[in-house]
């Protein structure tokens, strides 16, 4: 309600722009979806920022269907879900009100939300940009200096250095986008912030003041609002990722856009059957690291047995417990599982593997060998 207020207070000139106003009080109470869907697409249709946000790529056609359907649909959505329609009949607002509310607020919302969901830190420094030279002491209007009462949008004022004269000489924007190139590079600040700390500064307000000041020294002209964040902020390292199409997504849409023919990672024929035979000789490797292990022992049968239950507890699977746990179970001495598992591990770094396939191979082909071992081993002491 605390828009519509402000509203009442523009000047008529800027209270006269919203030329339609949709009949929204008897389409809610008939229940007449199609017109309320109708007088949603018409709004999101003229809302600056959404023409805006097509202008910048942000919405994109798939197509057939126009931009600016699926936005529509959203917001039907969410004015449903929140019953918002069923509020606007409850507290009696107006058409006028409804209207407003609608595309002030609720679209409005939707839309700085996706912006800072897609594009966080670009979103986060607009605003801090747009912040700082409106508190500072540094920065001063222009576009209002005979008319401080004249209202303009944030992003259309105009903007220059408290130092500069009133009637400061402006330059086209191609002549500033030139000079500002000649602002160094800003390095990036990575301590991290927010309530949950999983954010970067990016830059101090301190830092990115200074920033600011170099910009408008570099393009020596007042300029926009829009215009500036755009300068400052290609002098910043901004990090957002966001995915784009490839390709268009009809046969009539971008016929001169080059085609992308994307590599194939999958394994050849002959890469899949080198993998195989890596994969069986490893395998074959354990009878002969079994052997080696048993050499060690010299030929032992009982100590033989005995680094296989080791091999097994401390190697081949994870809930055997620590050494100690497990020399106790052996009914052994903690130094000799010790010994054990160095003659293991020497065993196991003579082996050698072209890939990660063959060691695991390696480890299956193991595991499965040492299990028929413990068991044969178990079966004969039952029998004595």
């Amino acid at each position: 309600m605390n828009s519509l207020k402000q509203q009442e207070n523009l000047p008529k000139s800027i209270q006269n722009r919203q030329i339609k106003v949709g009949k929204w009080n008897d389409s809610l109470k008939k229940s007449d979806v199609n017109q309320i869907w109708t007088e949603l697409h018409r709004i999101v249709s003229s809302h600056p920022l959404v023409r805006a946000s097509k202008r910048a790529g942000f919405l994109v056609e798939e197509g057939k269907y126009n931009a600016y359907t699926d936005l529509t649909q959203e917001l039907f959505v969410a004015l449903l879900s929140k019953e918002r329609f069923q509020h606007y009949l409850d507290t009696g607002m107006s058409d006028a009100e409804i209207e407003a509310e609608i595309s002030q607020i609720e679209l409005t919302n939707m839309l700085t939300a996706e912006l800072r969901k897609r594009y966080p830190e670009s979103y986060r420094l607009a605003r801090r940009i747009s912040t700082l030279i409106q508190t500072s002491n540094s920065f001063k209007r222009f576009d209002n200096l005979n008319n401080p009462d004249a209202h303009r949008r944030l992003a259309d004022r105009l903007y220059g250095l408290t130092e500069w004269a009133d009637r400061k000489m402006r330059r086209d924007n191609q002549e500033m986008d030139e000079r500002v190139k000649t602002v160094s590079f800003q390095s990036r600040d990575t301590r991290m912030v927010g309530c949950t700390g999983d954010a970067q500064i990016v830059i101090s307000n301190t830092e990115l003041e200074k920033l600011i000041i170099r910009v408008f020294k570099a393009i020596d002209s007042p300029v926009d609002v829009r215009s500036l964040r755009s300068f400052v902020m290609s002098r910043l390292p901004i990090m957002d990722i966001h995915l784009v199409p490839v390709s268009g997504t009809s046969d009539n849409e971008n016929e001169d856009r080059m085609d992308y023919d994307f590599p194939d990672s999958r394994e050849t024929p002959e890469e899949d059957i080198l993998r195989r035979e890596a994969e069986v000789l490893a395998a074959g490797c354990v009878e002969n690291f079994l052997k080696n292990l048993e050499k060690s022992v010299r030929g032992k049968a009982k100590q033989y047995h005995r680094m296989i239950s080791v091999l097994w507890h401390c190697y081949l699977i994870s809930d055997s417990g620590t050494q100690l746990e497990v020399a106790e179970m052996l009914g052994v001495s903690d130094s000799l599982v010790s010994d054990y598992r160095k003659r293991i591990e020497s065993n196991l770094q003579s082996l050698s593997f072209n890939g990660v396939n063959e060691a695991r191979q390696f480890e299956k082909a193991l595991k499965h060998k040492v299990r028929e071992l413990i068991v044969v081993s178990e079966e004969e002491k039952v029998a004595v």
